[in-house]
This record gives C-alpha cells, structure tokens and sequence, in this order.
C-alpha cells in the first residue's frame, strides 16, 4: 500500500469530482493525478533524490506531494520561516533535492538551478503537455515524508514516514468516497505540519474538495468559509481563540453550511471550547490529538463527547472536554512510570503508542522496530472509561526542590481566572530549589490580572508547592505556527532582573513554603 494507489483508487473511482481549489479554478482527481504524474516524470529526468518544497498552503502543495510519490522520492516539506542559514543546512541534509520555493528563497539557500523552480516555473513543469508514463507502485517501506520536528526544545530533525504508516492510518479511518459533491474541507495549517499532509491525503480518499487558506487571520477565515461553502475546517487552537473573540466582539454571523470544526496540535483553554460551542451549535467539533512520528491522530475526541461533556452534571464527565477522547482503531496505548510500569487508569505517567501507523523513526537515529513501543514524550492519564488526557511534555516538567509539577495543571487553574485569557508555566533556574515556577499571563480584553491574587488563585487550587513564584502579565506567548507555546522563550524573561519585570510579583515576596520530597 502507497500513496500512489490511494490517489489512483480516487481518480479511477470519481474521475470527475473536484478533490482540490476553489470552486472558481476546482481540480479534479483525474487531473491531480496527470499533474502528479507530469511532476514525478520531471523529477526523474532532473535525477532528483527528494522533493523538497519550501512555500505556502495551497494546490501545489498537495501536487507535489503526490508527484514525489509517483517519482519514488521522499517529499520534504520546510518551514518557509525559518532563518536562510538554517534552510540552506536542511535542504542540504536531502542529497540530490529539487526545491521548489520562491526566487529569493532560492537565491539565498544558493540552489542548484538544474534542480530547483519557483512555484510558477514548477506549475508550468507540472501542467506540461502530454501523458507521462504510468507510475509503478512504491515499496511499502520506502520513504515517502520527511518532516523535520518543531525543535521547540532541541534543533530540528527529521523524522521518517514509510508509506506504510500514511496508508494504514488514512485506511483504518477514513471511508473511501464517503464525502458527497459539496463536501468542501477547509485546512488552515501550515504545508510543513503532519496535520497538513493528514488533511490532504484523508479529504482526498474521502472524495472531498479541499481549499488551503494561504494565511490566516478570523475574518479572513469566516469569509473564506462562506464563499467556498466549507463544510468541514481544522483549526489550531489559538485560530479558533481569535475566531471566537472576532464573533464575540463583532456578532457576525455563523456560516450556515459549516458541518464540522476539527481542533489540534496543541491544548485548548477550555474556555474557549465552550463559548466556541456555544457560538457554532449547529456544528460538530472534534479534538484531534496525535503526533508527526503517529502520521497524525491516535486518539479523537468526537461531537457526542463534546456535547455530553457541556450537558453533564458529572464532573468526571464534564472533565472530559479537557482530554483528547479515545484511541482510533488500531492504535494501543499505555501510561508508565519513571521505572516503565504501566500506571492504573487515572494516574499520569508517560505515554506510550504501538500500532501500525505509528512510525517513531528520525533519520539517522534509532528506530522502533516495528510493532513495538513508541514513547511518545508526553505526559499523560487515561481515565477508567479510555479517555486519554495530555497533561503537557515530559520535558516541560518541572522539578522544584525534588518535586514534580506539570505546568498544564498549573496553566489550567490560571486560565480558569476571570482576567486571564491565556498562561505558559515554566521553569527558570534557582539556587535554593533547582527550578522555581514562573507564570506568564495574557489579559483578557479590559482587563488587568493582578500578579499577586492570581498567586493566591492557584494556592486555593492547588497548593503552596504549585504556586507560581512569579507572574508576568504579556501580550502575547510565544508560539510555533501550530499554536505550540514555545516556552523556553519565555525563560530570559524571568531570569532577568525583578525591577525589569513588569507586572511581576518581587522575588523578595515570594514565598519560600518547603515542598514534599519525594
């Protein structure tokens, strides 16, 4: 199984249905597949080893995808943002790339003109005349993606994609041509993001039109969503944070025709969630949770859940909006302790994932062998009815005087305050405890948070051992292009000096309460 056959199972099934584009310029499945097929003959005439694409979301993106599949040729899509000297090293890293990417870009990376193209000069070569050969299908465990990792604790690196795991998850979730004519997906994440090739190859074997908004901003996006009859949107969270308060400050109207929002690729504020239900409530929402080396979801919190979640009188159940739902089918999970022992439903430990779509492999790196445990790095429980919680990345725990703190908890309690709209809990180093705990807010439109009462704040939730030892109100976190909270960036900002924090509570008032060891 290749994604050469999935596209191949698409065009022969419905030739004539618009798979991607706008409803002014649509591209249908047949002729994805000839520019696919044009696109994989001009890679092998250029003896191109990868695929590299540097650039926006929009149709090409998906063609060159499925062009690098019919070359037999990993596609290896770049973050168009990331600084010259770090493009050029990655695109180096890929021996023998083409590279499509605009003419600046391939300027300052010093590209090979014999094997690289604007994004103009490669839709030319793909919509060239004539029938290219038939392509043949790819080994199942040849390499079809490389996507390098955000590198939000550490530099980039690429992890490995088979077109076996693609194709086992689109298969065991995705019904074949289960989308109707108006069916239209709207994708709003970034080319270079697993959610963004997951989008693509799943709406296309469903048989629905996709659309990729080149950039993002709430108007643009409701705008977008009315004028191409959107059916179905996946957002970020901190998208769906700004089209909510652009509803709430404008009162525009809903578009009629949206089905469905999914969500992910990072952790909701549930206060969002719940006025985005309230907003949308004709609309169906679903948390996607899953990870680049798990070629996308594991586990989907679905619409009953959300509204069950809402309606629910159970804290526990209520609770479950903050989690991430349960497992797709054939997916297996397990939560262990520091030791490796699997921990009772409930308990937080980390998360380990096996199943066929889980790859866990990084070039030239170490592997999963296949079938075995991947540890996925993050922390997480897993209630006794199979609702899975992520409680944040093991390498963002805390530890303060010997005792672990999980900034998702700590996150959660501040953003449930009436003047914060966002936090970002961190560690910063300290003489006395190791790490001391260090709180930055966002303020909710007309508001001021006060430092010290949401010190006090987290206190009567939690306790003296969590409160955070510093508070700074900012204007906005840092954050990757899937809505990540970048949070070593926020670190130099509490280890300078306390006079030069504004909004901080001084460290000569902080408490200096003893925590448990253990």
């Amino acid at each position: 199984m290749d994604l050469n056959l999935l596209l191949d199972m698409v065009a022969e099934g419905i030739p004539d249905r618009a798979v991607l584009g706008t409803r002014d310029a649509p591209i249908t499945a047949a002729e994805l597949q000839r520019r696919a097929a044009n696109g994989a003959a001009a890679l092998r005439e250029r003896a191109a080893g990868h695929l590299v694409y540097i650039g926006i979301s929009d149709e090409w993106f998906s063609v060159s995808l499925f062009a690098a599949s019919a070359a037999g040729v990993p596609f290896v899509p770049l973050n168009f943002r990331l600084a010259t000297e770090q493009l050029a090293s990655l695109v180096a890293e890929n021996d023998a790339a083409f590279v499509v990417a605009e003419s600046d870009v391939l300027r300052a990376i010093g590209a090979d003109p014999g094997r690289s193209a604007t994004r103009e000069g490669w839709a030319n070569i793909v919509r060239a005349a004539g029938t290219a050969e038939r392509t043949v299908p790819n080994n199942p465990d040849s390499v079809a993606l490389l996507l390098y990792t955000s590198g939000t604790t550490a530099a980039p690196k690429a992890a490995v994609l088979r077109h076996r795991h693609l194709t086992s998850y689109v298969f065991s979730n995705v019904d074949f041509g289960a989308a109707g004519p108006e069916d239209c997906a709207l994708v709003a994440v970034p080319p270079y993001h697993i959610a963004g090739v997951a989008n693509t190859v799943t709406n296309l074997y469903a048989g629905r039109r996709v659309v990729q908004l080149r950039q993002f901003t709430p108007a643009g996006w409701l705008e977008c969503v009315s004028r191409e009859g959107i059916t179905q949107a996946m957002v970020v969270p901190t998208m769906l944070a700004r089209i909510v308060a652009h509803l709430e400050a404008t009162g525009d109207p809903v578009p009629a025709t949206l089905r469905s929002i999914a969500y992910g690729g990072a952790a909701m504020p549930a206060r969002v969630i719940e006025k985005a239900l309230e907003l949308f409530p004709d609309t169906d929402f679903v948390n996607a949770y899953g990870l680049t080396e798990t070629s996308s979801t594991i586990a989907v919190l679905g619409p009953q859940d959300h509204r069950a979640a809402m309606s629910s009188d159970d804290p526990a159940v209520r609770a479950r909006l903050n989690s991430t739902g349960r497992l797709v089918d054939g997916l297996e999970a397990e939560v262990r302790d520091s030791e490796g022992r699997v921990l009772p439903p409930g308990q937080r430990g980390l998360l380990f994932v096996r199943g066929d779509q889980v790859s866990g492999e990084y070039r030239g790196r170490g592997v999963v062998p296949a079938g075995d445990w991947f540890a996925t790095r993050d922390l997480a429980s897993i209630d006794a009815d199979g609702y899975l919680f992520i409680h944040g990345r093991s390498d963002d725990t805390i530890i303060r005087g010997g005792e672990n703190v999980a900034p998702s908890e700590i996150e959660q309690v501040l953003e449930q305050h009436p003047t914060v709209a966002e936090a970002a809990v961190v560690g910063v180093p300290d003489e006395e405890w190791g790490q001391r705990i260090a709180a930055a807010v966002v303020a909710r439109p007309g508001q001021a948070p006060d430092p010290a009462e949401l010190r006090d704040w987290v206190r009567a939730a939690l306790r003296g051992s969590k409160t955070p030892d510093q508070v700074l109100v900012v204007h906005d976190l840092p954050r990757t292009d899937t809505g990540k909270v970048v949070r070593r960036a926020l670190v130099p900002q509490f280890v300078a000096e306390p006079e030069s924090l504004r909004g901080a509570v001084p460290i000569s008032a902080q408490s200096t309460e003893p925590v448990s060891q253990r």
